[in-house]
């Protein structure tokens, strides 16, 4: 069965409630004191099953909103999802203040479908009902609603509408909008409307249930004998029973024990579907209207997103550093407008810009969303999120920002990594910036990759141009390393990644392809150009042999290292770099400026704390020189060494073994 969710939009009073009421025969008012006042004040939720012009089934899940201006903000919370609008304007009272700005939203939020409804006509002649659709008809006319369009125009960019046909990739409505006169009291023009609203959602194409889920939480509370329940339009992917999700932005982990769509139990809900889900793991305290529930460890939180921006021609100036109120899907925050290309853009442009927000969001690269003046609250603009994962540069000087805006897939994941440019991105990155499945992510990739335009280690992407300058920096530093150490061995791994500005897994990558191609070759720990290990003359070799084999035969009690050396037949400067070449390779390990170890010997005391440890956790000095039979001038100097290894810690008068 097609879920299609439509949406309310016009002045307080004009019959929204009544019309969806006659419609479903649900009452979307459920609060006391909107039924005793007579007035909607927040959104509320009812469902209608209709034969779709195919024979099919439509499921029609309505979210009928507050027309109040003080209640725009709740509007805004319920009309973010929907996928075609009921414009609903009384006979009675043509266009008012609410009716130009709830049209103005779904302009600015994108909604392409809809049926402008005449409400109720049984109240003026047939000479008034004439005026007010000619009055209409002008009001719509250049607009996604004009029922003199043509089937596949977009409405033009005539007159106040302008400067809202920003989208050209839009999908439009099929086939010309209809202007609909009807009574919620004598049920004129009922069945008219509701084959034309089959007719509508018929054309609506089916979101992608297979994407990853996202639910804008637009109702929290507590149901007896079940906990805490959320409800909102699901509007990507699907939730099933016992699935776990994350909420954004708290980061916490919950449980779907139950699922309801359009108020009776299933098994899953998929996008464009009304949804409720019975949560375990969170208190209806911990969530609140404007949080998301996505899978977890999946998306990332953002406070900057870059957007193109559209600005009513109805309102003021905008002004760079201008505070805001920001609406996307059910989410609201003041946010600050970071103009890019001037200080202050007049009514009706289109422009990019960054909006800081005041509070962190699940919000990705498509989504919609709306600005309010920030006093008065008045709407003034709205646009379209170009990117909610942004670098610390301008728009101006970011040279990709312009892919992302493309609108092409291929064209933005490609963007994304040659921005990673050095430090690559990871697959999980990419899908948390896109909101795309990592499949659909790897499919976009994989003709680039095969052609060496981008390198992908493992599940690290990174663009050819940055594998190629990290590749010469290695062999560049390894040079580099030999021209000022002649006498070294090579030069450690952990050092010549420092030079570089590989990551630790593109540099491992890179060092592995450098040593297949036999340019580098590897000694343990050491890297050095291919044939560029130390060779020393015979009586240098004979003296390593000697230096090397009076510490490893002394244990830990060490000798002192200048009278090894003054023993040797060689010169002070050839034997000093023979000792660095031993200590660069790690065979010897200095501890302090006096007392330098074979390697052998501290990892034999390594040894015996780690079987001591299984008598006694702790260890003071007295106890180490009876283990170890060192003189005190040793033993503190190795525990000393031992704590800076992290072996031991030192806690009042004795030492801990970790």
């Amino acid at each position: 069965m097609k879920s299609v969710i439509v949406g309310t939009a016009g002045h307080i009073d004009h019959g929204k409630t009544a019309l969806v009421k006659v419609l479903t025969g649900i009452d979307a008012d459920r609060l006391e004191e909107e039924k005793r006042r007579g007035i909607t004040i927040d959104i509320g939720f009812a469902h209608l099953d209709l034969p779709g012009p195919g024979g099919e089934t439509l499921r029609l899940g309505f979210v009928d909103v507050p027309g109040h201006e003080r209640f725009v903000r709740n509007m805004l919370a319920g009309v973010g999802g929907i996928d075609l609008v009921l414009l609903i304007i009384a006979a009675d009272e043509s266009i008012k203040p609410q009716t130009r700005e709830h049209f103005d939203i779904c302009r600015l939020l994108n909604i392409r479908r809809g049926i402008t409804v005449l409400t109720k006509s049984d109240t003026v002649d047939a000479e008034t009902l004439d005026v007010v659709k000619l009055e209409v008809e002008e009001f719509l006319r250049g607009s996604f609603l004009d029922p003199n369009r043509s089937a596949s125009g977009d409405g033009g960019t005539a007159g106040r509408h302008a400067a809202l046909a920003d989208d050209r990739r839009s999908t439009t409505q099929d086939s010309a909008p209809p202007i609909i006169a009807v009574s919620s009291l004598t049920g004129a023009g009922l069945d008219v409307l509701k084959r034309e609203l089959a007719s509508v959602a018929a054309e609506v194409p089916a979101k992608d249930s297979s994407a990853l889920a996202r639910l804008p939480i637009d109702r929290v509370f507590t149901m007896k004998g079940f906990g805490t329940v959320v409800t909102g339009t699901l509007i990507a992917g699907s939730i099933r029973k016992e699935d776990e999700l994350e909420v954004f932005p708290i980061g916490k982990r919950v449980r779907v024990r139950g699922v309801q769509v359009h108020g009776e139990s299933a098994e899953q809900a998929i996008a464009g579907q009304r949804t409720a889900l019975n949560l375990a793991g969170v208190t209806v305290e911990d969530l609140a209207r404007g949080m998301t529930l996505a899978p977890p460890d999946t998306f990332h939180t953002t406070k900057r997103i870059d957007t193109r921006l559209s600005l009513l021609p109805t309102g003021k100036p905008l002004k760079d550093r201008a505070r805001v109120h920001l609406h996307s899907f059910t989410f609201e925050t003041v946010a600050e407008v970071a103009l890019h290309e001037e200080k202050t853009v007049k009514p009706g442009a289109i422009v990019y810009a960054q909006l800081r927000l005041a509070d962190p969001a699940l919000l990705l690269p498509g989504d919609r969303f709306i600005i309010r003046q920030f006093s008065p609250v008045v709407t003034i603009g709205g646009g379209v999120i170009v990117d909610a994962s942004p670098t610390t540069r301008t728009l101006r000087t970011d040279p990709v920002f312009e892919a992302l805006a493309s609108g092409d897939p291929k064209t933005i994941v490609e963007a994304r990594v040659a921005r990673a440019y050095h430090d690559a991105i990871s697959l999980g990155d990419l899908v948390a910036e896109t909101g795309w499945k990592r499949s659909t992510i790897e499919a976009l990739l994989a003709a680039p990759t095969k052609a060496g335009q981008m390198i992908r280690i493992d599940d690290l992407f990174l663009v050819g141009a940055a594998w190629q300058a990290l590749y010469e920096q290695v062999l560049s530093a390894t040079d580099r390393f030999h021209k000022e150490n002649p006498l070294a061995g090579g030069v450690g791994k952990e050092e010549l990644q420092v030079q570089t500005d590989a990551g630790p897994e593109v540099f491992e990558a890179i060092l592995q392809r450098l040593v297949a191609e036999q340019k580098l070759e590897l000694a343990g720990d050491l890297v050095r150009l291919r044939g560029r290990g130390v060779t020393l003359k015979n009586e240098e070799a004979e003296s390593k042999k000697i230096i090397e084999q009076a510490f490893s035969t002394a244990g830990l009690q060490v000798p002192a290292l200048y009278n090894v050396l003054a023993g040797l037949n060689l010169d002070k400067a050839r034997a000093q770099k023979i000792v660095t070449l031993l200590l660069r390779d790690k065979v010897l390990i200095k501890i302090s400026d006096e007392l330098v170890f074979h390697h052998s010997a501290l990892a034999q005391l390594r040894a015996q704390l780690t079987a001591y440890k299984a008598k006694s956790p702790k260890i003071d000095v007295g106890k180490f020189k009876e283990l170890t039979g060192v003189s005190r001038k040793y033993a503190i100097p190795l525990l000393e060494y031992l704590d800076r290894e992290r072996v031991t810690k030192r806690v009042g008068d004795e030492r801990v073994i970790l």
